[in-house]
């Protein structure tokens, strides 16, 4: 008898995780959505290290006061250098992502950041030389293709937008790598703390070059984009705390058909057939290698 109301108390039980789980990736693609948003509006008029500035500035003070609320021990790290390495390569990621946002659809700045994971197995075979099967090896080329449909050959700023957002991928990747060695020994707070502290100079240093005082009307978006940069990576932990990533990697990817119509109905942007063939190819290259996993 108590083995048989065990079984579907436990049942229900993750079955109740795993929407939460689902409902915290929302609040994640909620937050990039709205991260996207502020980064076009202020792309207008500021330059995208002035964007990384004050992104850092706010996350510097909301994550300095909970790591005063929770005890100056929780920031303790023995890994210094990788935090600092982490944050470099996080840092290109940033720029690349916001820089793209500025010139080229939302949409499609969107599908090029899909090809993280399928980077992150490229650069984990080749720097930590985990086993790069054949299946992973051919998702990463059918990944390229679908970049290829997507970016073809521009001019001007719409194609430097495009290596930007291609390298931000290829950077924001190496990040991964770093992230996934510091959480076993180093406190999730104390990597957003690091986060901050470390791209905040580096930000304002190249901010200085074009410096411009924000005007009132901008304050609202500089808020937001530094609030929803730290709560989309808390929403992440959150659900993948939750349920595991099967479970919610295909909310995850809704945010490229939402940033599309956010897009079109905000910017009158347009996506045409090939790009959309381009977009399907990569999240089509993400399904099967979360498969293969």
């Amino acid at each position: 008898m108590s083995m048989t109301a065990t079984g579907p108390k436990s049942g229900s039980q993750a079955l109740a995780a795993r929407w939460r789980g689902v409902a915290w990736m929302g609040g994640a693609v909620l937050s990039f959505l709205l991260m996207a948003l502020s980064g076009r509006e202020l792309s207008a008029t500021l330059s995208t290290f002035q964007i990384l500035c004050f992104r850092s500035v706010v996350g510097l003070v909301i994550v300095g006061t909970l790591a005063w609320h929770a005890g100056w021990r929780v920031l303790h790290t023995r890994r210094l250098g990788l935090h600092v390495g982490r944050n470099l390569a996080h840092l290109g990621g940033q720029f690349g992502w916001f820089f793209a946002i500025g010139a080229l659809p939302l949409a499609s700045v969107f599908a090029i950041e899909f090809t993280i994971p399928l980077w992150t197995a490229l650069l984990a075979a080749l720097l930590l030389r985990e086993r790069l099967t054949a299946q992973r090896a051919g998702l990463i080329v059918l990944g390229l293709a679908g970049v290829l449909m997507i970016l073809r050959p521009g001019a001007g700023l719409l194609q430097w937008a495009s290596l930007a957002a291609l390298g931000g991928a290829v950077a924001y990747a190496l990040s991964y790598l770093a992230t996934k060695r510091l959480a076993p020994t180093d406190a999730p707070l104390a990597i957003l703390f690091y986060m901050t502290v470390v791209q905040l100079p580096l930000a304002t240093a190249g901010a200085l070059w074009t410096w411009q005082p924000p005007d009132w009307g901008q304050w609202p978006w500089i808020l937001l984009v530094g609030l929803t940069a730290l709560s989309a990576h808390y929403c992440i932990a959150r659900a993948l705390k939750l349920a595991e990533l099967a479970a919610v990697m295909p909310v995850d990817f809704l945010r490229l058909p939402l940033v599309a119509l956010l897009g079109w109905w905000l910017y009158g942007e347009r996506v045409d057939a090939l790009a959309l063939a381009g977009m399907a190819v990569i999240v089509a290259a993400n399904v099967l290698n979360l498969r293969a996993r």
